[in-house]
């Protein structure tokens, strides 16, 4: 059973929105502490902080969408 919840995590920490370590690099802070904080306030507010985060994650998303690096000025 544990071995499932690790591969459970494992699999949404690969392919997640990062938005968590983003954050934490952001602040200089780990990220579980981030991910925790996001639970609690998900928890303390019936979903609140899953909005949040999935507001945050759209944001990154478009933000890297829209900065992407060109190699070259051809790129364009």
């Amino acid at each position: 059973m544990l071995k499932f919840i690790y591969s459970i995590r494992h699999y949404f920490e690969r392919n997640g929105f990062y938005v968590s370590s983003r954050l934490a690099d952001k602040m200089g802070i780990r990220a579980k502490s981030i991910r925790l904080f996001f639970i609690y306030l998900s928890f303390a507010t019936m979903g609140v902080g899953f909005a949040v985060y999935l507001t945050l994650a759209f944001w990154l998303k478009i933000k890297d969408l829209i900065y992407t690096k060109r190699t070259s000025v051809f790129d364009l």
